[in-house]
């Protein structure tokens, strides 16, 4: 039997709770007293529907903890539907609520039948939402070289529909090895641009004393060396897109100079005094804090907002769902045609750990170790020892079809980390993870737990 949809119920009446949580037979209802504790039950369950009661410790007469609460749903959770429920009669909290983004609005005294309805309503509303969102993803055309089945990317992939027509300045901010120049090139393979060169260039990789005349270009004896006049690589991009990855790296003096740039898209090469107009689209990236470098005085503020028109966020591998087997899959495809190989796939232990391991490194670290593991596999399918990573716990559970097994194996993967937080201890567990103290002990039994 398929598990009922979830309710967050926030309310710091007990007997209000009680009354809630047996009222609404169709929905598995959680409960929380106060904003802190409703956060943390919004983390772990993900409920489609909450319930907040306005008036929330420590401001029990007043809406502002209900407000605050909502306001905080929301951020981690903007599609979750949310319904204020409210003792205060006055009428400018519900248009307060609603203005914040709640779902509805419900007064005090509670009518469970009434409410019920306006809940089965909400999920009725979520259910459709996510429906759509999940058929948009699926009829969205990913860029070329971009390798993703995560909601995370397919956000980025829209991000990058929607801005890629516009001539607007995108800085692209990830860790190393997200995949930032690939999302720069989708980004230029989709503009008016897309006819232009896509021009790029690592400020990390240059020396200080050349980077400026390699952006910038200089005249025949600007300096000892120059026999001859040489544009630079923003001139070079003329007509197309000019991608600045490592902008954190680039040195002070050059970004005064670059700021002009961006500002009358005009340069002066090095030892010249001809302003030479430039069109070209610009696309920086950097895997630092730029705000960070700010208040440290190692990047201009102006030169901050100027690139910051747009910003697009590129997430950890770690952070993207399943995608780390779609890409996986898809590395080791491309090795065996470069390598000539005839590798079948994955043993369920290479899948296993490549789902556990954490990939600092990003998609950089996963097709580097595709490729070795390529190279240097002697069987017919690659094993963890050939990527060169640690086997996985319950690996021979995780990747199985049965859905017994696969239940089993997430089961006892949660039941230990809950047991590893509570240091063993089996009450504090149990709450933990919502069960009752004879039931986690009958789930240990089952499932062959130590402890």
């Amino acid at each position: 039997m398929e598990n009922p949809p979830k309710i967050l119920v926030v309310e710091d009446d007990p007997g209000l709770q009680k009354q809630m949580k047996w009222s609404f037979d169709e929905f598995e209802v959680i409960t929380a007293g106060d904003r802190k504790a409703a956060l943390q039950q919004l983390l772990k369950h993900k409920p489609p529907v909450v319930t907040v009661d306005l008036g929330l410790p420590p401001d029990p007469d007043g809406s502002s903890e209900g407000l605050a609460t909502l306001e905080e749903i929301l951020s981690h959770a903007p599609n979750t539907k949310v319904i204020i429920v409210s003792g205060n009669e006055e009428r400018q909290n519900a248009v307060n609520s609603v203005a914040s983004g709640a779902y509805d609005f419900y007064q005090k005294p509670i009518d469970p039948e009434v409410l019920n309805q306006i809940i089965k309503r909400a999920y009725r509303v979520y259910e459709l939402e996510e429906e759509n969102r999940k058929l948009s993803m699926q009829q969205m055309d990913l860029p070329d070289g971009l390798i993703a089945n995560s909601t995370q990317m397919h956000n980025v992939c829209h991000r990058i529909e929607k801005v890629a027509p516009s001539d607007a300045t995108v800085l692209l901010l990830g860790d190393s090895g997200t995949g930032k120049e690939l999302c720069a090139r989708a980004l230029h393979n989709k503009s008016p641009s897309a006819k232009g060169r896509f021009v790029a260039i690592n400020c990390a990789a240059i020396p200080e004393n050349l980077l400026e005349s390699e952006l910038f270009g200089y005249e025949k004896g600007a300096f000892t060396g120059a026999n001859k006049t040489t544009p630079g690589k923003i001139e070079y991009a003329e007509g197309g897109t000019l991608f600045l990855d490592e902008m954190g790296e680039l040195p002070m003096p050059l970004q005064a100079k670059l700021l002009r740039f961006l500002q009358e898209r005009v340069v002066e090469r090095i030892g010249g005094r001809q302003e030479i107009p430039v069109n070209v689209r610009v696309i920086c990236a950097t895997h630092q804090n730029l705000e960070d470098k700010i208040s440290k005085s190692e990047f201009r503020e102006d030169l901050y907002y100027r690139i910051n028109e747009i910003p697009i966020n590129i997430p950890a591998l770690r952070e993207r769902g399943g995608d780390v087997i779609l890409l996986a899959r898809s590395f080791l495809e491309t090795f065996n045609r470069e390598q000539k190989k005839k590798i079948k796939g994955f043993t369920k232990e290479a899948l296993s750990a490549i789902e556990a391991h954490e990939w600092p490194g990003n998609v950089r670290e996963l097709k580097n170790r595709i490729k070795r593991a390529v190279i240097m596999a002697d069987g017919k399918h690659i094993t963890p020892q050939d990527l060169e990573l640690a086997e996985s716990e319950d690996s021979t559970n995780l990747n199985s079809f049965n859905l017994r097994d696969v239940r089993e194996a997430a089961e006892k993967e949660v039941i230990l980390k809950a047991l590893s937080n509570t240091g063993g201890k089996i009450s504090p567990a149990a709450e933990l993870l919502g069960v009752s103290r004879p039931t986690l002990y009958d789930l240990i039994q089952k499932l062959n737990i130590e402890i």
